[in-house]
C-alpha cells in the first residue's frame, strides 16, 4: 500500500520545495513528520488522561463546539479560495488578511460576551474563565487563515510538518507541567491557546502578509463565488461534528459526554492520520488540474482504493481490541470509553473513503455540489444524534447511531 502511496505522489510532485530532493524522499519525510506527531499526540492524550478527569474533558468538548462555530463563522471558505484561485494577487491577498483581522477582532469579543449565556445554559460557571481563555486562541485561529492558505498554496507541505511537530511539542509540555501543577481543564485549555498563538507568529513570518487599514472590497468578492458554498459546507459539517456534543453535555451529562468524546476524537485518528499523509495536500496539488476532471476522477480512484484498504484493516483492529487499546492508552479510568469506541470504530472504513470527497469537488471548482452533498449527510447525521440522544439517553447507544450514519453518507 506504501508503493502505491508514494507512486500516487511521485506522479503528482506533491513534495517539491526545490529540483535537488527526490521525490520519494521528500514523500517519506513527509510521512515520517506526519506519524512523529500521531505518536507524540497519542502519547501526550495518554499522560493527560491519567491527570484530568472525564468531568473536565467534557467541559472542555462543550466550550470547544461553540470557539470551533465561531472560527467557522469567519472563515467564509477563505483558505481553500486562496489555493483554487490561481490568478489572486499578493495585493489581494493582504487586502483578504485584513478583512479577517477585522473579523477576528469582532467574533472573539462576541465570543466573551456569549461565555457566561454558555455557562448558565450548561449551569457551570468554570465555563466562563474557560471561554475567555479560548477566546484568545479564536482570534489567532481566525487571523491565522491567509498565512495558512498562502502556504498551502505555495505548497510548502513539508515546512506546515515541521510547524506543526514543533508547535504540538512546545504547547505539549507547558500543558503536561500545568497539569502535573493541579490546574486541571486550563491544563488542556492553554495547550490550545498556545498552539493558536505559535502557528500564527510562525506562520506570519514566513508569509509576510500585510495588514492594510484601507482595503479594496473586490478583492474579497472575488474569491465569494467559490468561498459562499465552501463557507455553507463548512457550517453544515460543523452541525453534523459538534451537535452530538452539544446535545450529551445537556441532556446527559458533561462526565457521559467525556467519555463519548474521548472515544471519538481516538476513533478518528486513523481516519485524520492515515489519510493525512495526502489529504492535506490533495486539493492544492489537484487544483492544478481543474479543468482535466478526467486526470482528477483517476487520482480519486487510486486514492479511494487505498482508504478502503487501509481502513478495513484498521477497523477490524479497533474493534476486536477496544478494551486493550483505551486501557493501555488512557487507563481504567477511561472504562466507560471502552464500548463507545467499539462501536464507533466500524465507521472508520467509509469514513476514510469519504475524506477525499471534499478535496475532489473543490478541485473542480464545485463547492456548490460539496454544499448540497453535506446537506443531505446532515440530515442523516441530526437523525441519528436525535435518536441515541432523546430516545435512547445512552451514549453506547448513540455511538452505534453515528456510525450507522456514516455508512449512510458513504452511500449519500
Amino acid at each position: 500500500m506504501w508503493e502505491v502511496l508514494v507512486k500516487i505522489i511521485s506522479e503528482n510532485g506533491i513534495f517539491m520545495m526545490g529540483k535537488k530532493m527526490d521525490v520519494r524522499k521528500q514523500a517519506i519525510l513527509y510521512a515520517c513528520g506526519n506519524y512523529s506527531r500521531i505518536v507524540l499526540t497519542l502519547l501526550v492524550n495518554a499522560l493527560l488522561a491519567r491527570i484530568i478527569s472525564a468531568d473536565d474533558y467534557g467541559l472542555i468538548a462543550v466550550i470547544t463546539v461553540f470557539s470551533t462555530l465561531f472560527i467557522t463563522l469567519s472563515d467564509f471558505g477563505i483558505g481553500p479560495a486562496i489555493v483554487q484561485i490561481k490568478d489572486l494577487k499578493k495585493d489581494e491577498m493582504d487586502d483578504i488578511f485584513s478583512i479577517t483581522i477585522l473579523f477576528a477582532f469582532i467574533l472573539t469579543g462576541l465570543f466573551m460576551i456569549l461565555s457566561a449565556p454558555i455557562a448558565y445554559f450548561y449551569e457551570n460557571k468554570v465555563l466562563i474563565p474557560v471561554g475567555y481563555l479560548l477566546s484568545i486562541s479564536i482570534f489567532f485561529g481566525i487571523s491565522n487563515m491567509v498565512p495558512n492558505g498562502i502556504l498551502n498554496r505555495n505548497k510548502n507541505f513539508i515546512f506546515i510538518t515541521v510547524r506543526n511537530i514543533c508547535v504540538y511539542s512546545v504547547s505539549s509540555l507547558f500543558s503536561i507541567i500545568l497539569a502535573l501543577l493541579g490546574v486541571g481543564i486550563y491544563a488542556v485549555v492553554l495547550h490550545t491557546v498556545i498552539s493558536s498563538i505559535l502557528t500564527y507568529i510562525v506562520d506570519y513570518i514566513v508569509t509576510k502578509p500585510k495588514l492594510k487599514f484601507k482595503v479594496n472590497k473586490k478583492s474579497l468578492q472575488k474569491i465569494m463565488s467559490f468561498s459562499c458554498f465552501q463557507f455553507a459546507f463548512n457550517i453544515v459539517c460543523y452541525i453534523s461534528r459538534n451537535l452530538d456534543n452539544i446535545l450529551t453535555g445537556k441532556y446527559i451529562s458533561t462526565s457521559e459526554l467525556g467519555y463519548y468524546s474521548k472515544a471519538y476524537t481516538l476513533m478518528l485518528y486513523p481516519i485524520n492520520n492515515l489519510t493525512g499523509v495526502f489529504i492535506p495536500v490533495l486539493h492544492p496539488i489537484m487544483s492544478d488540474y481543474q479543468k482535466q476532471p478526467g486526470v482528477i476522477l483517476k487520482k480519486y480512484v487510486q486514492i479511494a482504493r487505498l482508504c478502503m484498504l487501509l481502513g478495513a484493516f484498521v477497523s477490524v483492529t479497533c474493534f476486536v481490541c477496544s478494551s486493550e487499546i483505551i486501557l493501555i492508552l488512557y487507563g481504567n479510568n477511561w472504562i466507560g470509553t471502552i464500548e463507545c469506541f467499539k462501536w464507533m470504530s466500524i465507521a472508520i472504513v467509509p469514513q476514510m473513503m469519504n475524506s477525499c470527497v471534499g478535496a475532489i469537488y473543490q478541485s473542480i471548482g464545485n463547492t456548490k455540489l460539496l454544499f448540497v452533498n453535506s446537506c443531505v449527510n446532515i440530515i442523516i447525521s441530526i437523525l441519528a444524534i436525535i435518536l441515541g440522544v432523546f430516545y435512547f439517553k445512552n451514549i453506547v447507544y448513540l455511538s452505534c447511531c453515528i456510525s450507522v450514519a456514516y455508512f449512510f453518507h458513504f452511500f449519500a
